[in-house]
């Protein structure tokens, strides 16, 4: 791979260089250029959608967008999210020890976008490459992690067309028997068909009661919001059991013994059971509820000893699929039991449909992973965070999600964290799993 420069790089020196210009959402232009001339001297095409901060995003092309070849994308982000406060290390540093590496975006999602480059790159030179019944794009955007309107809902609505694609594949789960309990005999690879609906809400209550903090009213904003937000945060939300999730505990059953094994094939027969179990796992129960997290409390006033007239609260919520936002808002007013908070709704996306798993683009996907993990087998799921994927879903363009390669517990939590780190070899078995793939389709995907 040549680098920025253009003289010849491992993948993970190229990593490096990319870590070490930070990225924060909002501030991708002076990364984006580095990856931009990465791809153009390893003689990728490059068609801009957006050349400034939070609206710099690029395609690099196998062969050019108007060749009217249908397009698989590969799609990425630059941005990262700010530096941890818990950070024992540099975290633009890119330094590599022991066979890892550092560095915010070291997995998200500049280690994933490395894989995806490196494995297009990877058959640059195949003698068949210009007989391919496809074109292979990288397609890199902005602020993903702050969902602005600059990146990939900005190339969508102008530039779709010219993208062209026929499948996009993008951020999704590591293998995933490494992350769970249980008795699996083989690897056990994810790769998402959907994720949840985000549906960000502000609340925000006003009062007339104001002034010295020494007297206390009888009711003021701060207290009747606070009133407000433990009804809705104690409220148990409700276990949701829908064909994704029951399938996907079907699917996981298999890797267990006796009486776990029977309640995981037979959710709904041992639903009491299982839903009490669930609950216990909040990382499992995300994908069978909706879920409310109360992200930000704030009011007018920093004194300590005035009152505010104001107070507000967010909420992070991660609706199921099939739920009616407006029934969820509903139930939400009727929780708060305060009809002078008023609700407002931040941000929502458009409803999408779930990716089929019959078509050529997932098949080939698997065996792609299969041909690279001999013994693995693959699942379709349903991911709880939300990520660009749902843009083109709500296009009705197929999307799939997946980190192809072992991603221990601690690599797992140290995304958006602390000291965030991948093993090198992570690198290049991800790359190899898209070329993989790449080559199956360049004979025509069958």
């Amino acid at each position: 791979m040549k680098s920025f420069d253009g003289s010849y790089a491992d993948v993970e020196a190229v990593l490096q260089e990319y870590i070490r210009i930070p990225s924060v959402s909002g501030q991708e232009r002076k990364a984006g250029d580095f990856l931009k001339a990465v791809c153009r001297n390893n003689g990728l095409i490059i068609s801009d959608f957006g050349t400034e901060d939070g609206q710099y995003n690029f395609a690099a092309s196998v062969f050019p967008l108007n060749s009217g070849k249908p397009n698989i994308v590969f799609l990425n982000h630059i941005d990262v999210v700010p530096e941890s406060d818990s950070q024992s290390r540099d975290p633009y540093s890119g330094n590599i020890e022991d066979g890892v590496i550092y560095g915010r975006g070291t997995i998200d999602n500049k280690g994933a976008a490395m894989m995806q480059l490196f494995g297009i790159l990877s058959v640059m030179q195949e003698p068949n490459l210009a007989q391919s019944p496809y074109n292979f794009t990288f397609l890199a955007v902005s602020c993903e992690e702050t969902q602005c309107s600059g990146g990939v809902s900005y190339v969508n609505e102008h530039h779709f067309a010219e993208l062209n694609p026929s499948v996009v594949f993008g951020e999704g789960p590591s293998e995933l028997t490494s992350l769970m309990e249980g008795e699996f005999t083989q690897p056990v690879f994810g790769i998402s068909v959907i994720h949840k609906k985000p549906l960000w809400i502000e609340l925000e209550l006003k009062s007339k009661t104001n002034g010295h903090g020494s007297i206390t009213p009888l009711t003021y904003a701060n207290k009747e919001l606070v009133a407000a937000l433990e009804k809705l945060t104690r409220k148990k939300p409700k276990a949701i059991y829908n064909d994704i999730n029951i399938k996907f505990l079907k699917d996981i059953a298999q890797h267990y013994k006796g009486g776990k094994k029977m309640v995981l094939k037979n959710p709904k027969l041992f639903r009491p059971v299982l839903t009490g179990q669930l609950r216990s796992h909040p990382e499992l129960f995300a994908l069978f509820t909706n879920t409310i997290t109360l992200t930000n409390i704030y009011s007018n006033s920093n004194a300590v000893n005035k009152l505010s007239s104001v107070a507000g609260a967010q909420l992070d919520c991660r609706l199921l699929p099939e739920t009616n936002e407006q029934e969820f808002l509903g139930m939400i007013k009727k929780t708060l039991k305060n009809d002078d908070i008023k609700i407002t709704v931040l941000k929502t996306m458009p409803k999408h449909q779930v990716s089929s798993t019959e078509t050529i683009y997932y098949k080939n996907l698997s065996l792609a992973i299969q041909e690279k993990y001999p013994e693995s087998k693959t699942m379709d799921m349903m991911m709880p965070n939300i990520n660009d994927l749902g843009s083109f879903r709500a296009q009705n363009i197929p999307a799939y999600g997946t980190l192809p390669i072992f991603c221990d517990t601690e690599e797992v939590r140290s995304v958006h964290g602390k000291d965030e780190h991948l093993h090198i070899s992570s690198l290049y078995n991800g790359a190899e799993v898209f070329e993989n793939f790449i080559k199956r389709m360049m004979a025509g995907g069958d």
